[in-house]
């Protein structure tokens, strides 16, 4: 199927890459959805449950995270070489089938066996569905293309936000889990309706468990930079998660009514996040084009950008109404940086080997990022108070800023050195 051709020296993206776009961002705003459900209800699920601030966290974060990126490697190295589309499908039926399970939860245990299976079946989901984006657009709106697809974060997470605000209270929470399931079984016959793209580079052939292994290792031991966007990304991420528990801190710590909290937090994070996502790939590839290593310097910029609101948003009162201007910029900083990251990454990996460098990059920056950052948060929110989580988790992303810095600089030494062919040298590789 022809997805891009060439007209007049411009890429032109055809409908069928539209249609590809929507359905997966679709399934994205679904699984974020169905992962965010915890936090949505998580002073619910303290108040029922009897769980502790650190329980939540471990929801949040290892419980789901663990389980996710280590199957998520495995997928993304079978997304190079089985039907993506497939993958995809077997991946929504089993996290919405566990999602309806959840509402039948009577303790922290209950609750944490469907939530690793929540993790693999939607860790087949970003790997195949961002390789899938890179063979259907070409490189110069990979970069937007990517920022659409995360934007299933911020309205994924929104959704939840207002389900749970409206749901819970009149009907209960674990009506939420019952209906999310549904939904997700109801949603499976959507990807017959689309086909998927010739693979750029062709099909990498199957080989030994031991041999995606070293093939994942050579990745990371080839290019010092995606080394260092690994680690940079983990930071971003610890600070994106720790925002998790900003519907308790608002509830426990500001005194919001509980629907309240959650109605405002949807509508910042539909309004911001999405203005944030978008906004970051929109930044992200207008640096590419202008710079070398522009990508890297815009995911060094925004989370500088991003700090001083961030600090005086858990600082304010409510009763303020620069509280809320905080509040909308806090949000925007969440997802501004999910299209650079992954853009990023697929640059810096072999085009034979995009979903599995990609799987690799979610492996490091959910085990080093999202663990951490909703855990250690928790923690310090069971003993000192979640405002001082919160503030930390601010300086780990400044600190990523900083390695993103680094990255660049090596990157622009690196293009200097080896012109090679267009502007950007190697960086900027011809696709046919």
């Amino acid at each position: 199927m022809e997805i891009h051709t060439k007209q007049d020296g411009a890429d032109v993206v055809s409908r069928a890459a539209w249609k590809l776009l929507v359905l997966l961002t679709a399934l994205n705003v679904l699984n974020f959805v169905d992962r965010q459900l915890i936090s949505s209800l998580a002073p619910l699920l303290i108040a029922d449950l009897g769980l502790t601030r650190a329980q939540i966290g471990l929801l949040m974060g290892y419980t789901f995270v663990v389980f996710y990126t280590l199957v998520g490697v495995f997928l993304g190295v079978a997304a190079d070489r089985l039907p993506r589309l497939a993958l995809i499908g077997c991946g929504l039926g089993l996290w919405s089938a566990m999602t309806a399970l959840s509402g039948a939860a009577r303790g922290f245990a209950q609750l944490a066996v469907p939530r690793v299976l929540v993790g693999v079946g939607e860790a087949a989901l970003t790997p195949a569905a961002l390789g899938i984006l890179g063979d259907a657009f070409p490189r110069r709106r990979l970069g937007f293309a990517t920022g659409v697809y995360y934007a299933g974060i911020p309205l994924g997470t929104a959704a939840s936000l207002l389900l749970a605000g409206w749901v819970a209270p009149r009907f209960g929470w674990r009506v939420c889990f019952y209906a999310l399931g549904a939904l997700g079984i109801a949603s499976l016959p959507l990807l017959a309706l689309v086909r998927e793209p010739a693979r750029r580079g062709g099909r990498a052939p199957f080989t030994s468990v031991r041999a995606h292994a070293v093939e994942l290792l050579s990745l990371v031991r080839g290019s010092s930079q995606l080394l260092l966007v690994m680690l940079a990304g983990s930071a971003l991420v610890y600070a994106a998660a720790a925002a998790l528990h900003v519907v308790t801190w608002l509830v426990q710590e500001r005194g919001m009514p509980f629907a309240a909290a959650a109605y405002r937090a949807g509508g910042m994070a539909v309004v911001a996040g999405f203005l944030g996502n978008l906004a970051g790939g929109f930044m992200a590839d207008q640096c590419h084009r202008r710079f070398r290593g522009g990508r890297l310097w815009s995911l060094a910029i925004i989370p500088l950008f991003f700090a001083p609101w961030n600090v005086a948003f858990f600082l304010l009162s409510p009763s303020t109404p620069l509280f809320y201007v905080c509040w909308f910029f806090t949000a925007a900083s969440a997802t501004a940086y999910f299209g650079p990251l992954f853009a990023v990454a697929q640059e810096l990996a072999p085009l034979h080997a995009r979903s599995s460098a990609l799987a690799l990059t979610l492996l490091v920056t959910n085990l080093l990022g999202v663990g951490p950052g909703t855990w250690i948060t928790g923690l310090i929110g069971d003993r000192i108070g979640l405002t001082a989580g919160l503030l930390l988790s601010i300086g780990v992303s400044v600190c990523g800023a900083a390695t993103f810095a680094i990255a660049a600089r090596r990157s622009a030494r690196a293009t200097h050195e080896d012109p090679g062919p267009g502007r950007h040298g190697s960086h900027e590789r011809i696709e046919r």
